[in-house]
């Protein structure tokens, strides 16, 4: 991993040297510990890759867009691309740490598991049925890419990939947000409010788009998500909000803009009526 200079970074993917998949690093909680030294993981990074935490002792402690776990052993932390995330004391856990790319597993896979998803859940508690299979599946991948014994890089690249998509599969299946068949006009809804929520905060705008009345939208809704539409709405707007204060070094100003408010002063209200803190004091209590 390596960090770009940003008042709150964007992290890119560096391959370690010589890997034989150029997407995957996969080390232990302890060698990140001692990889990142006194460099303080406390503060907030936005990676711009996956990364799979399988906690095996201890506890984890670790902030995913803005909410606080504590991963128990057995259990499995799952950060996407584009989420805020800050470490906790990296010591009062063991495990492994799975780092990688979509574009490892192949679009094939990376569809199938839709590891584009942005709904899901972050964590598979050790109970859930699954999350045993999914441990094991990341100590294999661990151990195959620490020592794959004598085969030939392309040979052990073949393995690493696959391996991962049987993580990757495991993964989503478990942390996918369920969603019945019958759902499929909140599934619809929830789809066009990820890609226009910038545009647009209004109910009637998402119901005309998808043909639905605003009422059936709110109750479809309601039903799926147990809050409803203009909340859905609003909730995903005040996330992205969090995440530009968090990482981005732009003003509220700009900010505002960028997510469809006309007025600065309206976003301000808009932001402390559903945070409970202006902006500026957000920004800096994540900071």
């Amino acid at each position: 991993m390596v960090k770009n200079r940003h008042p709150i970074p964007l992290i890119g993917f560096a391959p370690p040297e010589g890997t034989p998949l150029p997407g995957l690093e996969v080390m232990t909680l302890a060698d990140l510990a001692a990889r990142a030294g006194s460099a303080d993981l406390s503060a907030p990074q936005r990676p711009e890759f996956h990364l799979l935490f399988a906690v095996t002792r201890g506890t984890l402690r670790h902030s995913v867009d803005f909410t606080t776990h504590r991963v128990a052993a057995g259990s499995v932390l799952w950060v996407r691309p584009g989420q805020v995330q800050q470490f906790g004391d990296l010591t009062a856990a063991d495990g492994v740490l799975a780092v990688f790319q979509a574009s490892s597993v192949g679009p094939a896979t990376a569809a199938a598991a839709r590891l584009d998803d942005p709904f899901g859940r972050a964590v598979a508690a050790a109970a859930d049925p699954g999350t045993d299979a999914l441990q094991r599946a990341v100590a294999h991948l661990a151990a195959e890419f620490t020592d794959a014994g004598d085969l030939p890089v392309d040979s052990r690249r073949e393995v690493l990939r696959n391996l991962l998509a049987v993580v990757a599969v495991r993964v989503a299946a478990l942390c996918a947000q369920p969603v019945s068949a019958d759902d499929t006009t909140f599934v619809r809804f929830r789809a066009l409010v990820e890609q226009d929520f910038a545009r647009t905060r209004q109910v009637a705008d998402y119901a005309a788009a998808l043909g639905y009345s605003a009422r059936t939208l709110s109750r479809a809704t309601q039903t799926a998500a147990g809050v409803g539409a203009k909340e859905f709405i609003d909730r995903r707007v005040t996330l992205e909000a969090k995440r530009l204060l968090a990482h981005a070094d732009l003003p509220a100003t700009s900010i505002a803009t960028r997510l469809g408010f006309a007025d600065p002063t309206n976003f301000a209200k808009f932001f402390q009526h559903r945070t409970g803190l202006p902006p500026g004091t957000f920004r800096a209590s994540v900071r």
